[in-house]
């Protein structure tokens, strides 16, 4: 079996799109995925399967819309994945507070060009995962303002470093 890390992509954001955790492991755990947990209320799980990713994705979706009535994408990381993105930290030398540094993980891989912005905001690019330090919060981030100006960008999510910690612990 695989332990993957379940990333439910803009849900729970104002009042649309509601998912309660509660409902979400319960659907998870009787669909038949083993040792289902949710992480806070921004659509995050961890399951075991033998499914490969390939499969999950889909199949998590399928089951969700059906569910909860509206479509919602799905980002997947192993626990082997998960494990190495924590490990690289490659901002770790400026990234000073968890709550304003970010990962934003994509359904792909090369997720594209960054726009250069002036500003205090750094990016490292990694396979499928763009690592975002904004020192002065994501709401008024240059950086983040130009990212959502991208022309056909790759489905994505983004969670703070610290979540991105605690899912790892929640894995082991």
């Amino acid at each position: 079996m695989t332990r993957y890390a379940v990333l439910l992509r803009g849900i729970n954001v104002g009042r649309n799109r509601r998912i309660a955790m509660a409902d979400l492991r319960e659907l998870l755990t009787g669909a038949g995925y083993a040792n289902v947990a949710t992480l806070l209320q921004s659509g995050n799980a961890v399951l075991d399967t033998d499914q490969s990713a390939a499969e999950l994705g889909p199949a998590l979706e399928r089951l969700i819309e059906e569910r909860f009535g509206f479509p919602v994408g799905v980002i997947l990381r192993s626990q082997d994945e998960l494990a190495r993105i924590v490990a690289l930290n490659p901002l770790k030398s400026v990234a000073t507070d968890g709550s304003r540094y970010f990962v934003s993980f994509a359904g792909v891989e090369g997720s594209g060009a960054i726009p250069e912005v002036d500003s205090a905001d750094q990016c490292v690019v990694d396979g499928a995962e763009t690592y975002l330090w904004c020192p002065d919060g994501m709401r008024d981030s240059p950086l983040i303002k130009a990212l959502t100006k991208v022309k056909n960008p790759p489905p994505s999510t983004i969670r703070n470093w610290n979540t991105v910690e605690k899912l790892l612990t929640l894995m082991s």
